[in-house]
């Protein structure tokens, strides 16, 4: 890429905010990028020059190729998702983390799960459904400050996405770890027990040290087959505790047939029941689509 360089930090209608040159820069996209098709979104690495109409304003003229992009929302070069689960009101059902640990992996992502309001519930037993696997988890609470420390260390390069069901703390904890952003934060539902969403648009923010962070308004949909581009058949190497080449059959996909090693490991507790029962509803998903 020629010219000026930048990160793009948020899209909204045809404005976009561009970092570069150590200050925020508002710009609108050249002709030829809308024209191809091609979609400016957070996250991407783009090409710019100053706009002779508009003194202080920018115009995009291109964006560099991507490590990956995510279209609900729109991000691209993302490197870590955290995902805000909780085991206080609102519960997360550890199916939406399996999910997302499963698009995190096919996106060349790292993925790290915070159990957020410690302080109302320590969640072991949302916990211990993820301690076989090679993803970190967290205790963590925006109220006390616990864990807050240890999630700060691991996002001081990159680009981390939160993201979790609505009311689980996400704006609460970006408030904790940079308390100068004053996010705004929503009250639970006391019928349902359900937040409301609060993030309108993805933003980045940077982090001290290094690193970005983004608020999302959450992914629109966390069905396995609108998020992820598998098939079926790949879907186990996306599991990194299920074993490969133990089962009776080179092709087993660890439903019903006999003699199958991750059933196996499922029955003497080795892989958590939870774990392998997101696996199986994953799985149906994307072998019949047209039923789920």
């Amino acid at each position: 890429m020629s010219g000026n360089t930048g990160l793009l930090l948020s899209a909204i209608s045809s404005f976009y905010q561009v970092w570069a040159e150590d200050r925020q820069i508002v710009c609108r996209a050249r002709g030829k990028l809308r024209l191809d098709g091609t979609e400016p979104v957070p996250g991407d690495t783009v090409s710019w020059e100053w706009d002779r109409d508009h003194p202080g304003s920018g115009i995009l003229t291109a964006i560099a190729p991507r490590r990956n992009l995510f279209i609900r929302p729109s991000m691209a070069n993302v490197s870590r998702i955290v995902f805000i689960a909780s085991a206080a009101r609102p519960e997360t059902d550890p199916f939406l983390v399996d999910c997302m640990s499963v698009v995190a992996e096919e996106n060349d992502c790292e993925f790290l799960v915070c159990v957020n309001k410690s302080d109302l519930n320590d969640g072991q037993e949302l916990m211990e459904a993820f301690r076989s696997c090679e993803f970190p988890v967290l205790s963590v609470s925006a109220l006390t400050g616990e864990g807050i420390a240890d999630l700060a260390e691991r996002l001081s390069d990159g680009i981390s996405v939160f993201t979790g069901n609505s009311g689980v703390g996400k704006s609460s904890l970006l408030n904790a770890l940079l308390p100068e952003l004053n996010r705004e934060t929503g009250e639970l539902s006391e019928k349902h027990g359900r937040g409301k969403h609060t993030t309108r648009h993805t933003q980045l923010f940077p982090f001290p040290g290094g690193g970005w962070i983004a608020d999302t308004p959450g992914f629109a949909a966390l069905e396995i087959r609108r998020l992820s581009r598998l098939s079926e058949e790949e879907l186990a190497l996306h599991f990194p505790e299920f074993p490969s080449g133990q089962c009776r059959f080179p092709d087993c996909r660890h439903d019903r047939e006999p003699d199958c090693a991750v059933k196996a490991l499922v029955q003497d507790g080795s892989i958590s029941q939870s774990r392998y029962q997101s696996y199986l509803r994953m799985y149906h998903e994307l072998k019949n689509p047209e039923r789920s």
